[in-house]
């Protein structure tokens, strides 16, 4: 596994900050078929299918992440790009912005664990997964994913640093 540093000034766009957009973009090249269940403002609009609940967000889907991606076709997605709110408080901001209610349900871990199901069953064997967040969790092995690379990108002063997981799926489902 290879783990690198980087410093970067913060930004809510994660994959704008600089040196997780080029870690992003030699993974992005060459892949056919890629999902973005939170696509905000992201540089890589251009993948094969875009969602963000946010109706004012250019997306293909404005929808629950989560019904989204049960919408899905197992086994058919080359690369997921998976930059889901940080937290609790993130959850909150991004559905109220959007007049959906937040509840109980979109702000427990079993929300999550569901959605980590649900990339497992889409991504293809040999397939890819970069997570951003706050801990590099990832997918994670229960769900057939290994890390391959990890960036920590540091933002100064009392800033989290943003934690990039690059796992490869390994199990078939």
């Amino acid at each position: 596994m290879k783990i690198s540093r980087a410093w970067a000034m913060p930004n809510p766009n994660t994959f704008s900050i600089a040196p997780i957009k080029k870690l992003i973009g030699t993974y992005v090249a060459g892949k056919k078929f890629i999902i973005d269940p939170f696509v905000r403002n992201s540089p890589f609009k251009n993948v094969s299918l875009s969602n963000d609940i946010d109706k004012n967000i250019v997306a293909d889907f404005h929808m629950d992440a989560l019904e989204f991606l049960k919408q899905q076709t197992s086994n058919s997605f080359d690369l997921c790009l998976f930059d889901p709110p940080y937290s609790s408080r993130q959850v909150s901001e991004c559905y109220k912005n959007s007049g959906v209610a937040v509840n109980m349900q979109t702000t427990q871990a079993k929300f999550w664990t569901d959605i980590k199901k649900e990339i497992s069953r889409i991504v293809k064997q040999n397939g890819f997964c970069i997570t951003c967040g706050w801990n590099s969790g990832g997918v994670g092995k229960k769900y057939g994913f290994v890390i391959e690379e990890i960036l920590l990108v540091a933002h100064g002063g009392w800033h989290n640093d943003t934690i990039v997981t690059i796992e490869k799926k390994i199990l078939k489902d």
